[in-house]
């Protein structure tokens, strides 16, 4: 099987992946950035077989990818910086479970529930605020950037004066394009404050955000936690925690722009839930998730995969796979009768911050149509720029009519 080549110039990474599992089947050989071969799952069934085999037949610790420790691919390889590390995402079997139970004690639902009306407040002063920008803004850098950052720094405790430094590092982090120093400076530039910040909230004592939480569970089990630990927990909460849900606000106000009559119907009968729950199956802005390592020889929808070598997982494509949601499966269509989606991943790496991510669109978009009911695109939607990333998608620019506030 001939590799096909990620990124496509001129196409947005989710229309690429969706096209991929149309042309090439469920299982697809792809080449990364870096002459990196690697496969990817795109179909609803392969997705969701490869996560059910989480932690069993396949692990999450990249010390199995064999080409990234045979001299295969290079030590400057940009993606390094997102698949390695010591943080959950890179952890299996009783080492996953520990540190998920340690962060499970911080980050409770009702650490969460609780912040609902802190997340109102900072919607409404953004709002507030863009009443007074002018007919016409750009969404993503005044409300849909901003209200994400403000929520996950809050939780962590991060100054609101040493927030901007965050997206930027997420911003290089998450690019397939940044040169090799560029993103290990972003990496390390990363890395080296939030070592520097755990160090403040440990000489606090006090407070109630997130970051003061592990502190006292990692003291309470006897240290348990090291600090390479925190700091790798820390580094994937702030990154997965506030880059994914900028770019979902924005994907789902695109589509709801495009076809105000649902946005009628969702303010009727006020299935804001709903349509979240529509937003995360096929305007998702994750799209792929990687890797997943075979422990042994497999087999996936009949194509042979080598213990070792490494699989990206498609969330997007599987959200929008015809043979499980029906011919108009790409379509946005709030009003669907709601069914089982992959947004979230499944089985032990299950996003864990899915419950604020819920609460904090919810809000969101909800707030913003209803102080702003006459809000449309400034642009035509084949206009808008896309992030360039394998991973998460977005616009870079949201151009909108605000029209007069209600």
């Amino acid at each position: 099987m001939e590799p096909r080549q990620l990124p496509v110039p001129g196409e947005r990474t989710s229309e690429t992946l969706s096209r991929f599992r149309d042309e090439s089947g469920p299982v697809v050989r792809i080449e990364l950035p870096g002459a990196v071969e690697a496969w990817m799952v795109t179909s609803y069934d392969t997705v969701n077989e490869v996560l059910t085999g989480d932690g069993t037949l396949y692990g999450k610790n990249p010390a199995a990818f064999t080409a990234l420790h045979d001299g295969t691919i290079a030590p400057d390889w940009p993606l390094r910086q997102l698949i390695e590390g010591d943080h959950l995402l890179t952890k299996d079997g009783e080492d996953h479970r520990r540190l998920r139970g340690l962060v499970n004690k911080a980050f409770t639902p009702a650490r969460v529930a609780a912040m609902e009306p802190r997340i109102r407040q900072l919607t409404d002063d953004l709002l507030d605020r863009l009443a007074r920008a002018g007919e016409e803004v750009d969404l993503v850098r005044e409300f849909g950037e901003p209200l994400p950052i403000a929520v996950i720094c809050e939780l962590l405790g991060v100054p609101e004066d040493e927030r901007y430094r965050i997206r930027e590092w997420t911003n290089v982090l998450l690019s397939h394009v940044a040169e090799p120093a560029e993103a290990a400076a972003a990496g390390g530039g990363l890395l080296a404050y939030l070592g520097e910040f755990i160090g403040r909230k440990r000489g606090d004592g006090d407070g109630d955000d997130l970051t003061t939480g592990l502190i006292r569970a990692q003291e309470e089990e006897g240290d348990r936690l090291s600090h390479e630990e925190m700091v790798g927990l820390l580094w994937l909460v702030l990154i997965a925690g506030h880059e994914t849900t900028v770019h979902l606000i924005a994907n789902t106000v695109i589509a709801l722009c495009a076809d105000p009559a649902q946005l009628e119907r969702v303010r009727a009968h006020g299935s804001w839930e709903q349509l979240v729950e529509e937003a995360l199956r096929c305007r998702n802005s994750v799209l792929t998730v990687m890797f997943r390592y075979p422990r042994e020889d497999v087999r996936v929808a009949g194509t042979a995969i080598r213990a070792g070598e490494p699989i990206a997982v498609a969330l997007s494509a599987a959200g929008t796979d015809p043979a499980r949601y029906g011919g108009d499966a790409a379509a946005f269509d709030a009003s669907r009768e709601p069914d089982a989606h992959l947004g979230f991943g499944r089985g032990p790496h299950f996003c864990l911050g899915a419950p604020l991510a819920r609460l904090e669109l919810r809000i969101a978009l909800s707030s913003l149509f209803a102080r702003f009911p006459g809000l449309r695109l400034a642009v035509p939607p084949d206009k808008i720029a896309y992030t360039s990333s394998l991973i998460t998608e977005g616009p870079l620019e949201l151009p909108v009519l605000l029209g007069p506030p209600a």
